[in-house]
């Protein structure tokens, strides 16, 4: 019984595993909602919200925000900024958005794809800023939330490398006359982490953390729209 019981764990742990690898960037996740957004929106979207696990859970902290102000959430939890730029296309250009917000690069730190420089991911933000202006939708960058270490890798200290990554991407956004919001000034403490009254974990927002960021990104979005 035991050896079956193991037999069966093992099969569906590659059953699962092999269904991953055949859709890494998770394109079946908003398949369908894609589909109906695009049959029955009633006027153009007014923004896509491209990210992680910071940003999929934002619509379930603050749902109104985003029907509100004819905004859609695209975040998938455990993403990197490579999973995003492949599904860039189906949840974003296709949608025909006036602008994207893209806050991506807490997973490329945590090496969740796999080993990753702060070059790699810049490279992928580029790639989506430039696929994003050739089908002239207006991109808006943000930071990198901070945190000085993830609960999935206890031995990483990130806060340097996040820093530096929000370095490059005000710059780069600068440099492109890209509006910049900048999370990660009004969120850190004294630690280079994330303010314990914005989360409870100390990398997700929680509700008075996605407050702060909705007053921040909405002062751009009213410029950008």
């Amino acid at each position: 019984m035991k050896t079956l019981k193991v037999a069966l764990f093992l099969s569906l742990f590659f059953a699962a595993s092999f269904a991953n690898a055949q859709d890494w960037p998770n394109l079946a996740r908003y398949r369908a909602d894609n589909e109906k957004l695009k049959r029955n929106s009633p006027g153009p979207v007014n923004a896509v919200y491209m990210g992680d696990s910071i940003t999929d859970g934002w619509i379930v902290a603050s749902p109104d925000f985003f029907s509100q102000n004819g905004y859609v959430d695209r975040g998938i939890s455990g993403q990197t900024s490579p999973q995003m730029l492949v599904r860039f296309r189906a949840d974003v250009i296709d949608l025909k958005p006036k602008a994207v917000v893209i806050l991506c690069g807490t997973n490329d730190i945590a090496g969740n794809t796999g080993p990753s420089t702060l070059e790699m991911t810049e490279n992928n933000i580029m790639c989506m800023t430039d696929l994003a202006k050739a089908n002239k939708i207006k991109v808006v960058l943000c930071s990198v939330l901070p945190a000085n270490k993830f609960g999935w890798k206890p031995a990483l200290q990130p806060a340097g490398d996040i820093i530096a990554l929000n370095t490059w991407i005000k710059a780069y956004a600068k440099s492109k006359k890209i509006p910049y919001v900048d999370y990660h000034t009004a969120m850190v403490d004294d630690q280079k982490g994330l303010k314990k009254e914005y989360s409870g974990d100390g990398v997700h927002p929680n509700k008075a953390g996605y407050a702060v960021m909705e007053r921040l990104v909405q002062e751009v979005m009213k410029k950008v729209l």
